[in-house]
């Protein structure tokens, strides 16, 4: 049986209801020690009225005293009165588990404006990257096809500037390199670049963004295109990954046609997992959560 380490990410969401609503479908399937502070899980799970108890782990690394029919915790307590420290601190520990034994991490969503609006914090791929000093890619999989975006969560107006060949180039070799080594067990028969302007600058009368993808990307033979944005998502197969230049041309399409997504980091030394999907506090405690994606995590 598989074992799991799933950092409770922001509690201000739907992330406890995930948990619960998917324990008794994982029981058998998969051992998963949950990181965090146990007393909010707590209050969290009285609200949501369940029988289940937490089960609080000491050994989290030998999974010591591990009880199926039990939330198992390995508790943190806050260091500070800044919610971001408390939660980098978790991060941190989490991380350190799966570097020490290989199992997987999975990580529930957070609200990246917690951390924005004290230290540059881009999301958990790039944290990730900087304190395993690591190259790292994103890669959304999801049931129909994958996607992965050269630049995450940046502002638009700023996109424009990695348009250049040592940028691209980079990516890529890094991006195949991931691939080689294949620590998802993913297999990709086709591999598409997208176009950065519409109509792939319609023969360069819109610019020479995609003149500049072409010319990088024609050498790569497992790298097919570029081909138009709007077109490209027609034909589907969940052995085709498309690549785009920027964050919401491929994750828009992603969304809508995948009814589940898993959040891969690509580039690190165990495999960290989480749902395509953010906090939803909104629906908080309303019993609506939609659990797929965290399965799909879980049982990957």
């Amino acid at each position: 049986m598989k074992k799991k380490y799933v950092f409770i990410g922001d509690t201000d969401s739907i992330n406890t209801e995930l948990i619960l609503k998917s324990h008794n479908k994982l029981k058998n399937k998969v051992k998963y020690i949950l990181i965090g502070r146990s007393q909010e899980l707590s209050k969290d799970l009285d609200k949501l009225s369940t029988n289940l108890c937490i089960n609080e782990i000491n050994d989290p690394l030998n999974f010591q005293d591990y009880d199926q029919n039990l939330i198992n915790v390995f508790n943190i307590e806050n260091i500070s009165k800044d919610k971001y420290k408390n939660l980098l601190n978790q991060i941190h520990f989490s991380n350190y588990l799966s570097n020490s034994t290989k199992n997987d991490l999975i990580t529930l969503p957070i609200n990246k404006s917690v951390f924005k609006k004290k230290i540059t914090f881009n999301g958990m791929t790039e944290y990730l990257a900087k304190i395993n000093k690591s190259k790292t890619s994103m890669l959304m999989h999801g049931e129909k096809f994958s996607i992965i975006p050269l630049t995450t969560h940046i502002n638009v107006t700023k996109i424009n500037k990695y348009l250049k060949k040592e940028f691209i180039e980079k990516e890529i070799i890094k991006i195949l390199s991931q691939i080689r080594r294949n620590i998802y067990k993913l297999d990709f028969k086709e591999i598409n670049f997208l176009c950065y302007n519409p109509h792939c600058s319609e023969y360069d009368t819109l610019g020479d963004e995609d003149k500049i993808i072409r010319n990088t990307i024609y050498k790569y033979k497992k790298i097919n295109g570029p081909y138009p944005a709007d077109s490209a998502f027609i034909k589907l197969n969940s052995k085709k990954l498309f690549i785009s230049m920027y964050h919401d041309q491929a994750l828009i399409p992603f969304k809508i046609l995948n009814k589940k997504g898993i959040n891969l980091t690509m580039g690190l030394d165990y495999r960290r997992l989480s749902p395509a999907h953010g906090t939803a506090k909104d629906i908080k405690f309303k019993d609506i959560a939609d659990i797929s994606s965290y399965m799909a995590c879980m049982l990957f």
